[in-house]
């Protein structure tokens, strides 16, 4: 047996085990400590990641036209790093936290340095936060100042730094921080204090939007403008320091002058960017958060693209702002009480370019809140061009056929020139010219006001009727009611050669066409350019010929001819003054009057709005797109030269009978007819005196005149409108479908 040694103090047992002991003890300790950190992170009941902000309408190049605050009275709109100029984002960490893109959301020494920094000075020089501390104090509104506060900021930043990515982080913060009064992110700041978006900034606008945030009431420019300018300086000097401005440029902007009052925000298409809005309802806080847990959004949810109501339209800015100041300053000079409204559309796709509702939104005295793009008002002599298009379709009438002015009464109708002149026989083309009354009531009785009626809801407008009226002869002359933007939608159909196209002020109308694979969102959406379920407004010969027509107008003032095919209407009373006219892209309806209805005497559509409407054109654009070439099939000849029947309109309102009225046999009305491609069809008539005249989709047929079985060839399948006229002015009509 072997004693033990005594205990020598000199030489002490060893003490591996009581270390490896320590080690582990330690090494438990940190695990602990982690795990609890990071459930305490992980377990942080974050607030809603998706801030309400404001609603905007942009224009087609994404321009700001309309902002709307948020429900608590802030500017608050929406906005990324991306669309920042990226000296100020270079600032703004340069200033802020130089780590921002290495830090887990707390700078330990940035805070540490903050502290001894503070200790000598004897009080607080610098916080010590990172963006992301601001971003968690900002997104719960909550104070900093007590422990329990910053520790609970610590938590949000690092629980922040977990579920976000460093840009979604920093675009919480440009759209989070505070920039004096109710003012908040970066780009409602620059809006206010500069007047423009923040995608570029001088030096200056920079270092003082990333001074603002720190006392943005104690540095308000418009009330503090010293304190304002000199935190400015601060942030200047910092980031010369700092590497991220060079000392030039630094001294340039201290020279720069300090903005002194706010400037309002871009108030454009004031009565359009209200039914966008109203039509887009806000999202809750939940349905902006998107798929999560504890309100954080997964990983595939878009921190910028929730619940925010951005709506893209057609229009455009500059001449939104152009036409609107145009129609403001015509208004002024008309009386304290007229209003005027305006659409500009490019008929080849229906995109509205600009749409003006009122001479101006907040003038009480002219009603400026009323819409009147979308005010039923009785259309005037506008509806003339139509009825002449159908007459010349039917092939009842020719641009140069005859048709008197004179004194008649139809029935118990007895329609007056707006002059109470008569002019005798003139031909259709200077009736349209001169607006003559009797003409286009003769005109009308002869298509007939149902006919009129279906062609416009062809168009896709909407005439509206007095209630439990039928459609008589009155609405050639405006008795019934249309709002500009039908009309505009009505004369852009005929500018497209009787296509009816509807008009759009939004492009997610825009999807199908426009994309090889557009979303399911549009999938039901109807092509630009379409009405769904109609037909033709007029066939092509017919519209071109209206268009001939109305190119040829006498024109208003030094205003060129022949540059824009135009009618003007005014309605019973001086109420309402109209002038709507097309080139070969473009469509512009204005509209002058009081929007309460009563009489304004003195405005007149030719004298009012027409040099409105060339002015408009103008600035629309320098030079008027050509109007397109006749169709081949066209018939341009002089009076003389015409088929008999169409030398002269004739009233048709003598009774027809079968007895003396021609008839087509064959094919019948609503016929479908087998047909094989190059054989010709046959057409039969009965009835009537010869000679005959044939007329197939309004382009004369090439025939005997007194042959009562002639042929044509189609030119393939689709639909024929086929009439004959007698040598007494009497015609048949019958529409087939060739198969």
């Amino acid at each position: 047996m072997r004693l033990s040694p005594p205990n020598n103090p000199n030489n002490p047992p060893p003490q591996g085990g009581r270390g490896r002991r320590i080690i582990i003890a330690t090494a438990l300790l940190a695990a602990l400590t982690l795990f609890a950190t990071d459930r305490w992170i992980k377990t942080t009941d974050l607030p809603p990641l998706a801030p309400e902000t404001s609603a905007i309408i942009l224009d087609r190049n994404d321009a700001l036209l309309r902002a709307y605050q948020v429900e608590s009275g802030l500017w608050r709109l929406p906005i990324t790093a991306q669309e920042v100029d990226r000296d100020y984002i270079a600032m703004l960490l340069a200033y802020e936290d130089k780590r921002f893109h290495d830090h887990g959301g707390v700078d330990l020494r940035a805070m540490v340095r903050a502290a001894w920094s503070s200790l000598r000075a004897g009080r607080i020089v610098s916080g010590g936060s990172t963006l992301t501390m601001q971003v968690a104090r900002l997104l719960e509104d909550a104070p900093t100042r007590s422990f329990k506060a910053k520790l609970r900021q610590v938590r949000v930043a690092l629980a922040l730094e977990r579920r976000l990515d460093k840009d979604a982080i920093l675009n919480l913060y440009l759209t989070l921080a505070p920039f004096g009064g109710n003012i908040e992110g970066v780009r409602a700041a620059s809006l206010v204090w500069f007047g423009h978006e923040p995608r570029r900034l001088t030096p200056a606008q920079a270092a003082l939007l990333v001074a603002l945030p720190q006392s943005p009431e104690g540095r308000r420019p418009d009330r503090h403008r010293k304190a304002a300018r000199a935190a400015r300086d601060r942030v200047l000097a910092r980031v010369v320091g700092a590497g991220a401005l060079p000392i030039e440029d630094a001294r340039a902007a201290r020279t720069e002058a300090i903005p002194t009052a706010r400037r309002p925000f871009p108030r454009l298409a004031p009565h359009l960017a209200d039914r966008l809005v109203k039509d887009t309802p806000p999202k809750t806080n939940e349905a902006r958060a998107g798929a999560s847990v504890n309100n954080v959004p997964s990983e595939k949810t878009s921190e910028r693209g929730q619940g925010l109501r951005i709506k893209k339209t057609t229009l455009d800015a500059t001449l939104q702002a152009d036409l609107e100041d145009l129609l403001h300053q015509r208004a002024v000079t008309l009386g304290p009480a007229i209003s005027a409204a305006a659409i500009v559309a490019d008929h080849a796709t229906g995109e509205i370019l600009a749409s003006i509702g009122s001479a101006d939104l907040m003038d009480t005295h002219r009603k400026g809140f009323i819409d009147m793009t979308r005010a039923v008002r009785s259309p005037g002599s506008t509806l003339k061009p139509l009825i002449f298009g159908l007459t010349f379709e039917q092939g009842l009438a020719h641009p140069e056929t005859l048709i008197d002015d004179r004194p008649t009464a139809f029935g118990r109708y007895a329609p007056q020139n707006f002059d109470r002149r008569y002019y005798g026989t003139v031909s259709i083309r200077k009736a349209l010219h001169l607006s003559l009354n009797i003409p286009a009531v003769a005109a009308l009785e002869g298509i007939g006001p149902a006919r009129m009626l279906a062609r416009m809801r062809r168009a896709g407008t909407k005439p509206v009727l007095p209630p439990g009226d039928t459609p008589g002869l009155a609405i050639a002359l405006g008795g019934l009611g249309m709002t500009l933007t039908d009309l505009v939608q009505l004369y852009a159909g005929i500018a497209r050669g009787g296509e009816p196209v509807e008009l759009i002020s939004t492009t997610e109308t825009l999807c199908a066409g426009r994309d090889p694979e557009p979303p399911a969102s549009c999938h039901d959406k109807k092509a630009p350019g379409q009405v769904r379920g109609s037909g033709v407004i007029i066939t092509p010969e017919a519209a071109w010929q209206v268009a001939d027509i109305l190119a040829g107008a006498p024109v208003p003032g030094s205003a060129a001819r022949n540059t824009l095919a135009f009618k003007t209407g005014t309605s019973y009373g001086h109420r309402d003054a109209w002038a709507v006219g097309f080139d070969g892209r473009h469509v512009i309806g204005l509209w002058f009057g009081r929007p309460d209805g009563a009489p304004a005497p003195g405005i007149l559509g030719l004298q009012t709005a027409a040099p409105v409407l060339f002015e408009a054109f103008a600035r629309l654009k320098p030079t008027p797109t050509p109007l397109p070439p006749a169709p081949a099939t066209v018939l341009r000849l002089p009076n003389a030269d015409l088929p008999q029947p169409l030398r002269r309109f004739r009233a048709r309102s003598a009774p027809v009978t079968a007895a003396n009225a021609p008839t087509i046999t064959f094919p019948p009305d609503g016929a479908r007819l087998a047909w094989h491609t190059g054989d010709p069809l046959a057409l039969k008539v009965g009835g009537g005196t010869a000679p005959f005249t044939w007329l197939i989709d309004g382009a004369p047929l090439s025939a005997d005149p007194f042959a009562r079985q002639v042929t044509t060839t189609p030119d393939g399948p689709g639909f024929l409108s086929i009439s004959v006229i007698d040598a007494y002015g009497k015609a048949s009509r019958a529409r087939v479908r060739v198969e």
